[in-house]
């Protein structure tokens, strides 16, 4: 099984959660386990790097879906990095493309976040 997760915190409240290989079944409850964290730990705004990851399954949904809940609660957001066409799609048929936001890039993200929790000036 081909699976690696990586978190990334960048500034008080903003976390980045870098995902390689396959989230399904058997490994989404780690994913889930890292993304409840770095919410109870106070990040309001969580990017999910899909960047390296080779499939997702409706389970990985389950923990997105669940994770944006917590996060509206909070003020927070949750963005996704995906360019892989097969798992854009994917968002597109569950119309979860319309819950996410979803980047190209970890750059383009970032800088959306970035711009997002700095208070006008």
């Amino acid at each position: 099984m081909n699976f690696d997760i990586k978190t990334e915190q960048l500034g008080d409240e903003t976390h980045v959660i870098s995902l390689a290989g396959e989230v399904d079944l058997y490994t989404a409850p780690d994913f889930k386990q890292q993304l409840l964290q770095v919410i109870g730990d106070g990040s309001k705004n969580v990017v999910v790097d899909f960047t390296d990851t080779t499939f997702i399954d409706s389970t990985t949904l389950g923990v997105l879906v669940g994770g944006v809940k917590r996060l509206r609660t909070n003020e927070g957001q949750l963005s996704l990095v995906c360019s892989d066409r097969n798992i854009t799609k994917i968002f597109e048929i569950t119309g979860l493309d319309r819950v996410f936001t979803i980047y190209g890039t970890l750059d383009e993200a970032l800088a959306q976040v970035g711009a997002a929790s700095t208070p006008p000036g």
